[in-house]
């Protein structure tokens, strides 16, 4: 199957709705981290402000539940609340048509449009529901996105408790089409504890037999690396030589590691401020052109939450950024929707299974 982008299809602004629309007001912060009073909450979609008559801007590096923040130089930069400042110029507009001087534009990349019966069967993505097209698209897609985009993964652990997911991952980041891995602590950790005694929490991640002592395994693992001081560290002195984390290091591909309230350890690396965490996984998101995550619900719909259903490239063009959730739960994948990443694809599967399928269709495509 080719891949081609989509075009982008820009509002016409000179349409007498858009034409007639007033300049977006901006009011200066009166207090650090609080907006002022009807300001403009962002959305994944493409959003233009006319700052002066005819003069729209589309916004760059956006994300959800965010504010407009007016610059000094006249640039529009989209930044959480909690980084506003007494003084910060911040759009103001309910009003997402043009009547305030916001457009929000849900049609930039509109498809065809297909006829609707009245009654049908199978409109809501289920297990059921075929994914033989969805494969073929990501294969297409990935091979595009190798050379010519940044593939971000988000990782559950699930991914690490499979001798043959994780070896399958392993060939997917040395074949160039992972640039970047979010995840949480449990991940590394217990793809670290599988390179160093071949076990996932106590299980052997081929057969499945837990071992003795297994409920340790982990936590000597977390040790370990404590003492060491870094997972680049344990990869340098050869105690680690396999596995998702190895090959990260390996290869310099950037990964975020962002902890919980429920961590072990946690490892070393993993971010435990949720802000600085928050910081640090929207930087790899605004580079992202494809989004996969993989059996991880709170990270999927944090990842969610910080990428923009478009990006705009180094030479003005407007692109989508594709976004999939990987669950064997209907109800992981609706909740992204329902919480307003309204462009997510889901397949319904075990993650294990589609990472094996996946990376075999790739590399024989």
């Amino acid at each position: 199957m080719a891949f081609a982008l989509p075009p982008y299809h820009p509002p016409d602004f000179t349409a007498s709705r858009l034409a007639q629309a007033p300049v977006a007001r901006f009011v200066a912060v009166e207090r650090d981290g609080v907006a002022p009073a009807e300001y403009h909450a962002t959305s994944v979609f493409p959003e233009y402000l006319q700052l002066a008559p005819g003069d729209w801007r589309l916004l760059k590096e956006s994300r959800m539940d965010c504010v407009v923040r007016l610059g000094a130089a006249e640039d529009l930069e989209v930044v959480e609340f909690r980084r506003l400042c007494r003084g910060d110029r911040v759009a103001l507009g309910r009003r997402e048509d043009g009547g305030d001087g916001i457009l929000v534009h849900t049609s930039g990349f509109r498809a065809a449009a297909r006829r609707a019966e009245k009654f049908a069967f199978r409109t809501l993505t289920t297990r059921e529901t075929s994914f033989s097209y969805d494969y073929d698209e990501l294969y297409a897609l990935l091979g595009h996105e190798r050379h010519q985009g940044f593939v971000l993964w988000v990782l559950g652990p699930a991914l690490a408790f499979d001798r043959d997911a994780r070896a399958a991952f392993v060939r997917l980041v040395r074949a160039g089409f992972v640039h970047g891995v979010l995840a949480g602590n449990a991940l590394p950790t217990h793809d670290l504890e599988a390179a160093l005694h071949g076990t996932a929490l106590g299980q052997e991640i081929y057969r499945k037999r837990p071992v003795a002592e297994g409920h340790y395994k982990h936590l000597d693992t977390l040790n370990s690396l404590r003492a060491l001081g870094s997972v680049e560290a344990a990869v340098a002195r050869g105690l680690v030589c396999e596995g998702i984390v190895h090959a990260l290091v390996q290869n310099h591909i950037p990964y975020v590691f962002a902890g919980s309230i429920r961590d072990d350890g946690p490892l070393p690396g993993v971010i435990a401020d949720a802000c600085a965490a928050q910081d640090a996984m929207r930087a790899l998101a605004r580079r992202a052109t494809t989004v996969i995550c993989l059996a991880t619900q709170l990270h999927t719909i944090a990842t969610g939450n910080l990428t923009p259903s478009y990006q705009v490239l180094a030479d003005g063009r407007v692109r989508p950024v594709y976004f999939y959730s990987v669950d064997m739960s209907e109800f992981a994948a609706q909740k992204l929707i329902n919480r307003g990443s309204l462009t997510t694809r889901a397949i319904l599967t075990n993650a294990q299974d589609f990472v094996v399928t996946l990376e075999r269709g790739l590399t024989t495509s």
